[in-house]
């Protein structure tokens, strides 16, 4: 890439002011969420870029909480489901039911018809149950008994995953992957914030104290902002260049899709909001590439999943500025 003419490029305006509004939500999660700093911009940014995102780790270390803060945090009416094995798509889409009364079938709305939706323990579910988020997912809307009918606006998803090797999971099918914008993952805190978290007050307390930060109007307001970020023609090559790798690269067993490269740019361009920037810069797109691709991506004709640690900067150090 041509970083001089990428420079040139570049609108007048180099710097502008964080996102008041965006660094309020911050403050307030990192009072709950202790040293996770660059994972909840990750998440805010996947917010921002009208994204869904899929929270994976193993039990306890905050998935749900970090959830449910969010849901807080963003003002938004939300709905928990908890997947289990014996969930039925109607449980999250809802069923139509015969009223005596009207002499006629009345729909009841699952949970789904809610501004967010925290799907716990998502691949606890059947395959068979997890579709139903399917067409929420993409299109914001779903279809019962042949007619479709409209999500609210906004709409996300929230899910958790625990890893695939602990006891009564299904994984995700690549479809249903595929949509999510992010994968992140928490980790266990450092030893100084741990020893904060244990001597702290009760996390589930802290949530249920905290006050919406911005209400919808302002969230779509900075979700339209992130969307008029600007990126330059090398950027977008960049991009072009690191899906195109993957679909040659004989380590994978496919490549990124479009919406891959897509997810990517948006969550670039929120990345570079965050950051008080009105462009994007080839380190925006290097930070979020991890959370936005490595879920996606198999590894040989075993179908292994990717891992972040060494597939990320593998792709990172093939394709070349």
């Amino acid at each position: 890439m041509n970083l001089t003419n990428l420079a040139q490029r570049q609108p007048q305006t180099e710097t502008r002011p964080r996102p008041v509004l965006a660094e309020s939500i911050l403050d307030s999660a990192r009072t709950v969420i202790l040293g996770k700093d660059h994972e909840l911009r990750l998440a805010l940014a996947c917010i921002l870029a009208r994204g869904h995102l899929l929270i994976e780790d193993l039990p306890g270390v905050g998935k749900t909480t970090l959830a449910h803060l969010l849901a807080r945090l963003l003002g938004l009416d939300y709905a928990r489901i908890q997947f289990t094995s014996d969930l039925l798509p109607a449980d999250v889409v809802g069923v139509s039911v015969y009223d005596r009364a009207t002499e006629g079938f009345r729909f009841h709305p699952g949970p789904v018809f809610s501004q967010l939706i925290l799907a716990d323990e998502i691949n606890r579910a059947t395959p068979k149950a997890q579709s139903a988020l399917l067409e929420a997912m993409e299109e914001r809307q779903v279809t019962v008994e042949g007619e479709t009918r409209p999500l609210p606006e906004p709409f996300f998803v929230i899910a958790t995953q625990n890893p695939l090797h602990q006891v009564g999971t299904y994984p995700l099918p690549e479809s249903q992957l595929d949509r999510f914008l992010m994968r992140i993952r928490l980790g266990y805190p450092d030893a100084e914030q741990e020893k904060r978290l244990l001597a702290g007050e009760d996390r589930r307390d802290m949530v249920a104290r905290q006050a919406p930060a911005l209400t919808n109007a302002q969230l779509i307001g900075l979700q339209q902002s992130a969307t008029q970020i600007h990126a330059a023609r090398p950027i977008i090559d960049y991009i072009h260049a690191i899906l195109q790798f993957t679909r040659g690269s004989e380590r994978f067993a496919y490549g990124l899709s479009p919406r891959a490269g897509l997810g990517m740019l948006h969550a670039a361009k929120a990345w570079a909001l965050l950051a008080g920037r009105d462009y994007v810069i080839p380190e925006d797109v290097q930070t979020v590439l991890p959370a936005c691709v490595v879920h996606r991506l198999v590894c040989g004709e075993l179908g292994q999943r990717a891992g972040e640690e060494d597939v990320a900067p593998f792709i990172l150090e093939s394709v070349a500025l």
